[in-house]
């Protein structure tokens, strides 16, 4: 049986690398981005401007599936940036997916699509609770996960939305407890875009964190529907947790340095 080829978009950030040298052994992987970030990058990035149309449908010749990365990452991110790479560099990927018969769109949203739960401290959050961005980001992610509903509804597009936490190899070092209780392991991570390709559901959003006790974000559907087992927690790490009811506020400022 042949590989699934699968296109990576944003190959050049922390998630890409991580994803494009760990699922290489298993898919066929095309990686783009605008800086090459090591030797192999070099020699087989695949640049294109996700805002101009004509560059990303190139992309998507014989491909399967499209993880797609790219975008402005930060949740201080201004209007214009999110604007121009976010929202109208999502539809040109999921149009050219369309266009060229793409099976499955993964897409990587964000906690910031409902983060105002979290600076509200309105808990918990479950995936069927309206959107309630805390940022310009938080907007792009959660018209991302409508632009994706609309186009497998239309479409039949297979779309699966990824709410991602904190991606980072320790948690240990942040100082806000909310961080920490977000956390997904690069492990975990790994596990989650693994499941979001194979799994037989063709459409859904999704929390992906890791086993973090204290999260505060519904995964039973992550969990039943996608298959997804998260393996890690920051408390294992610690050796212990520190329990106080409720969770620990919210910075005043949040999202800002998250």
């Amino acid at each position: 049986m042949a590989q699934r080829r699968i296109l990576i978009t944003g190959a050049t950030g922390g998630i890409g690398l991580l994803l494009s040298e760990r699922l290489a052994d298993d898919y066929e992987i095309v990686q783009h981005g605008r800086t090459p970030k090591n030797e192999e990058q070099e020699r087989v990035l695949r640049k294109a401007d996700l805002e101009q149309y004509s560059e990303v449908l190139p992309l998507m010749e014989g491909v399967d599936t499209v993880i797609h990365l790219a975008g402005a990452a930060s949740p201080e991110s201004e209007w214009d940036a999110v604007l121009s790479a976010n929202i109208v560099g999502y539809r040109n990927v999921l149009e050219a997916a369309r266009e060229a018969g793409v099976r499955r769109v993964v897409y990587a949203s964000s906690n910031h699509a409902v983060g105002m739960y979290d600076r509200l401290e309105e808990w918990p959050v479950y995936p069927h609770h309206l959107p309630r961005a805390d940022s310009f980001y938080g907007v792009s992610k959660a018209f991302g996960e409508i632009l994706g509903r609309f186009y497998h509804d239309e479409y039949g597009i297979d779309v699966i939305s990824l709410r991602i936490g904190w991606v980072a190899p320790d948690p240990l070092p942040a100082d806000i407890e909310l961080l920490k209780a977000m956390w997904l392991s690069e492990d975990d991570a790994e596990r989650a875009f693994r499941r979001a390709v194979e799994a037989d559901v063709r459409y859904g959003v999704y929390y992906t964190v890791s086993d973090n006790p204290d999260r505060r974000w519904d995964m039973t559907n992550t969990m039943l529907e996608l298959g997804y087992r998260p393996q890690d927690s920051w408390v294992k790490r610690a050796g212990g947790e520190h329990v106080v009811e409720g969770g620990e506020p919210t910075p005043d400022d949040w999202p800002k340095g998250s």
